[in-house]
């Protein structure tokens, strides 16, 4: 008969599985699960195209102009048919995507950043923009290329949220080395000047490539907004001759350069295994402009006015992980979208003090909601403005008057309904009026050789004339003949 063990062999035998346990149990157990729930956070990427045309993309039916890198990523993803900015010109259009909030509410309305009278103003002290968002939420944060956002102190992208900031303040600058650039239009990198050489779209493409690299094990947010297809309309002399019988030859060769650019920054996070977690957006910050041979397609107008050519964008949205690629979506959205879907996707929860005029996205593209997801957008840039509401829009210029266009008949906003429909006019016109209520009178101006400009030319769009002169030079040409 065996034996029965005293009773402290088995306190023994515990206290040594006791102590093993505790011997081999993972290092620093804490931090490798605070690695893993950092390395499931998706990046996020807005990659920003400047002055493009609407339809100047293989995605969105371009036949002359070649964009292959892109329309991976528009097939990776999905297209949006109705997307939209939040202004017709440069830099208001950046202050509304950067902040997810209309950016009447802190009166950045013009373009530029402040005239003489009223200094560089810029970006409100007190808004939160996106990248201090993510960099509060252990995010590493780049703004990469075109700024436009002030040039002041406090309006460096540095205090704006941004861990670096690799290019350059101002509205544009040659895609050239320049000898002498002044502190606006310099390449810098956190305030130090870079000297390059070659191409500005590749010396930006580079660093977004090595950014990656340097933060492939950590979550972060790259604002990557090329220059490229603003003016100076400057391409590289192999790009050129690439497209020497092509009749938009230096827009054909700068759009190359910027697929080719988009193309290296989305192999390189297929090569580290990142593609698949990372959101990116890809969008033009406003329509085609009237002096870099862009085209709008069938949509009415360009940058600067109030008809769809000069605010309505190609918009693609990918995720792989997540997403389902290769499709189309038709409902109603903005830029103002990009901040709140963003924090969705990070599991970032929206402080209660932040005012966000954007929507949530994701559940649409999970198809967990269909429709449109906003009712109503505005936009107003001084005397002109517009209202959108399902398929109607409302376009107005102070002083001579508003017209009202079926969008889902008239895409072109060629047919005023404004007389024959006034009761969906009545209504529309009630909700601009309700909105503008709520917003800031602007801060600045543009001045008044481009405010009469712009004037003219919504007036005469409205009035379906053509439209004679497009910027302060020609209206002088013509004056002088």
């Amino acid at each position: 008969m065996e034996k029965h063990r005293p009773i402290h062999h088995f306190i023994i035998l515990f206290l040594g599985l006791l102590i093993y346990s505790c011997n081999n149990k993972p290092k620093d157990s804490s931090v490798t699960a605070s690695n893993q729930k950092e390395q499931s956070k998706p990046n996020i990427i807005i990659i920003l195209a400047d002055d493009a045309g609407y339809v100047d993309f293989g995605f969105m039916g371009c036949k002359d102009l070649d964009t292959p890198e892109i329309d991976k990523l528009a097939k990776d993803g999905v297209v949006f048919t109705d997307a939209h900015v939040t202004a017709s010109v440069c830099a208001p259009s950046r202050a509304g995507l950067m902040t997810g909030k209309y950016q009447q509410r802190f009166g950045f309305e013009s373009n530029g950043t402040g005239d003489a009278k009223s200094g560089d103003i810029g970006l409100s002290d007190d808004v939160v923009t996106m990248a201090n968002v993510f960099q509060k939420n252990n995010y590493k944060t780049i703004a990469i290329g075109k700024w436009h956002l002030g040039a002041t102190a406090t309006d460096h992208p540095n205090k704006r949220g941004f861990d670096e900031f690799y290019g350059f303040l101002a509205g544009s600058r040659s895609y050239f080395p320049l000898d002498n650039p002044d502190q606006e239009h310099m390449l810098q990198q956190n305030g130090k000047r870079i000297k390059f050489d070659g191409y500005l779209t590749d010396v930006l493409g580079d660093r977004s490539i090595r950014f990656v690299e340097e933060n492939k094990d950590k979550p972060f947010f790259m604002y990557l907004a090329y220059n490229a297809v603003h003016t100076p309309i400057e391409a590289k002399e192999d790009d050129l001759e690439k497209y020497k019988n092509n009749p938009r030859q230096y827009l054909a060769a700068m759009t190359w350069s910027l697929d080719q650019n988009i193309g290296k920054l989305r192999n390189k996070l297929k090569e580290l295994n990142l593609l698949d977690n990372t959101l990116i957006y890809f969008l033009s910050d406003n329509g085609g402009a009237h002096n870099n041979s862009s085209q709008n397609g069938p949509l009415k107008g360009w940058k600067g006015n109030e008809f769809e050519g000069g605010h309505r964008v190609p918009f693609i949205v990918s995720w792989p992980a997540k997403i389902k690629p290769d499709q189309k979506f038709n409902g109603l959205t903005s830029s103002l979208d990009i901040f709140r879907t963003s924090l969705a996707a990070a599991h970032i929860k929206q402080d209660d003090n932040l005012q966000l005029d954007g929507v949530n996205l994701l559940p649409y593209l999970f198809k967990e909601k269909q429709g449109n997801p906003h009712q109503e957008l505005y936009w107003r840039k001084l005397e002109e403005s517009a209202a959108r509401m399902g398929d109607f829009k409302l376009v107005q210029l102070k002083d001579f008057g508003a017209t009202m266009y079926n969008l889902s008949q008239d895409l072109g906003e060629m047919n005023d309904l404004s007389t024959s429909d006034t009761a969906t006019y009545n209504t529309l016109s009630k909700k601009y009026t309700d909105w503008e209520s709520n917003m800031m009178v602007p801060l600045w101006r543009e001045g008044k050789s481009w405010e009469d400009v712009t004037y003219y030319i919504q007036k005469r769009l409205m009035e379906n004339k053509p439209v004679l002169y497009k910027s302060p030079e020609e209206k002088k040409q013509i004056a002088t003949h």
